[in-house]
C-alpha cells in the first residue's frame, strides 16, 4: 500500500479504459492512504477501517461511476467522511443511549479563527528526516478528529483549502484552523524524536 504523501496522479483516461479498470487503478492510488485516515479516526480499529473505505468504494462506483478519475478522489474522500461520521454517531449513540433524545454534535468547527494556510504543505517540512512515517502515523492519531482529517486531507492528499472544505462539509476557515492546529500539535507530539530540538532542550537546562 503507498502511505506516503500523494505527490501526483497518472489516471488512465484512455477512451478504450473501463470504468472498472479505471476504479481498479483508482483503489490502487488511493487505499493505502484513506486506510491511514481512518485507522488514526477510528483509533487504530483496522477492521471498521477498511470497512468504511471498502463502503466508500462502493458507493462511489454505484453513484459516480461515469465521472472522470480526477473526479473521483475529491468524491472518494467526501464519501468516506460521511461514512465516518455517520460511524462514529452509531459509536456515541452506543456508548451514551440517552443522547438520542438531544443532538449528537460531532464536530468542533465551533472556535474558527482567521489561520493563513499553506498553498503546499508538506508533512516533512517542519519534521527531522529521521522520523518514520509510523511515528508520524501514531502522533497524528493522537489529534482530534478534524485536525486529522484537515491534515491528512491537505498534507497527504494535496487538496486545496476549498476542496477540503467541501469534503469536511465545513468553512474554509474552519479547515485552515484545524490544519494549523494540526501541525503545531505534531510539532509539540514528535519534538523528542527530533536529535536538533532535544540537544537545544538539554542545552536550556
Amino acid at each position: 500500500m503507498d502511505l506516503a504523501p500523494k505527490q501526483a496522479r497518472t489516471a488512465n483516461s484512455t477512451e478504450s479504459s473501463t470504468v472498472e479498470q479505471r476504479l481498479r487503478f483508482f483503489m490502487q492510488d488511493v487505499t493505502g492512504r484513506a486506510l491511514v485516515m481512518m485507522e488514526s479516526a477510528t483509533q487504530g480499529q483496522q477492521g471498521i477501517a477498511m470497512d468504511l473505505v471498502q463502503e466508500a468504494f462502493i458507493s462511489l462506483h454505484k453513484s459516480y461511476a461515469d465521472k472522470d478519475t480526477e473526479e473521483w478522489y475529491p468524491l472518494f474522500y467526501t464519501i468516506l467522511n460521511n461514512k465516518l461520521q455517520d460511524w462514529r454517531r452509531k459509536e456515541s449513540r452506543r456508548a451514551h443511549p440517552f443522547s438520542l433524545f438531544k443532538k449528537v454534535s460531532l464536530n468542533d468547527d465551533d472556535e474558527s479563527i482567521d489561520i493563513v494556510d499553506e498553498n503546499t504543505p508538506n508533512p516533512f517540512e517542519f519534521l527531522n528526516q529521521a522520523i518514520t512515517l509510523e511515528e508520524i502515523q501514531a502522533a497524528v492519531q493522537q489529534l482530534p478528529i478534524r485536525q486529522q482529517q484537515a491534515f491528512m486531507l491537505r498534507a497527504w492528499e494535496g487538496f486545496d483549502t476549498a476542496t477540503t472544505a467541501g469534503i469536511m462539509n465545513c468553512s474554509e476557515g474552519s479547515v485552515k484552523t484545524h490544519y494549523h492546529r494540526a501541525i503545531q500539535g505534531l510539532r509539540v507530539a514528535l519534538e523528542h524524536l527530533n536529535p536538533n530540538t532535544r540537544g537545544a532542550s538539554n542545552e536550556k537546562r
